[in-house]
Order: C-alpha cells, then structure tokens, then sequence
C-alpha cells in the first residue's frame, strides 16, 4: 500500500484520554518519506461527532475522500501509528480540502 499525505486511511486510532483505541478514518500527514523509512505514520482523527474544536476542519469533498457521512478533520489529535496497523486505504482529499487542513494543522502545530 502506497501511504501519501492526505490520504485517508481506517486505522485502530488511540483515544487521548484512555488507554484503548477505535477504527475510525483518520488523514495521514505525515510526508511519503517517513513511512517507507521508518515504518511510522502520523495521522489527524476524522470523525462525525457534530461537536466543534479548534483545529477542526469539515470535509467538502467527501467521495473522493472514500467518507459516507459529513466529517470532519480533528487536527488538535494527532496520533504516530506503525504503518503496518493501517487497515485500508478509502480515499484521498480533494485539493481545496488539503489547502483547509494544511492551515488548520498549522494552526495546531508550535513548527
């Protein structure tokens, strides 16, 4: 499987404030590089949950991005999974989406 950024993947995500974990789709956003070098990904939380964060980031272009419910990207959780954990792969975001996360990302990140 080909891991690219903005791709969007069924991972086990962790929960932040438990020790267990929920397939759901999340975003890879970390570069190409990092997975076939190291085996590792990061990934942003995607969810359905209506409730609004900082970081949060709706998703237009949901058929391209593989998703049958409105979603959104959860940027303030960021998980590091081995890559092998991926379940599958169910889409790609569509530009104007990526362009969204990249700020909202930006906006959650101190680099």
């Amino acid at each position: 499987m080909i891991l690219r950024p903005y791709a969007v993947v069924v991972v086990p995500f962790p929960y932040s404030d438990r020790l267990s974990e929920k397939r759901r789709p999340a975003l890879i956003v970390s570069n190409a590089e990092l997975p076939e070098m190291l085996g590792r990904v990061w990934l942003a939380m995607i969810t359905s949950v209506g409730s609004s964060e900082i970081g949060d980031v709706a998703i237009g272009d949901l058929a391209k991005a593989g998703l049958p419910v409105a979603s959104i990207i959860r940027c303030s959780k960021i998980a590091t999974l081995d890559a092998n954990r991926i379940v599958r792969s169910i889409g790609q975001l569509a530009e104007p989406d990526v362009k969204a996360a990249q700020e909202a990302l930006r906006l959650c990140a101190a680099f």
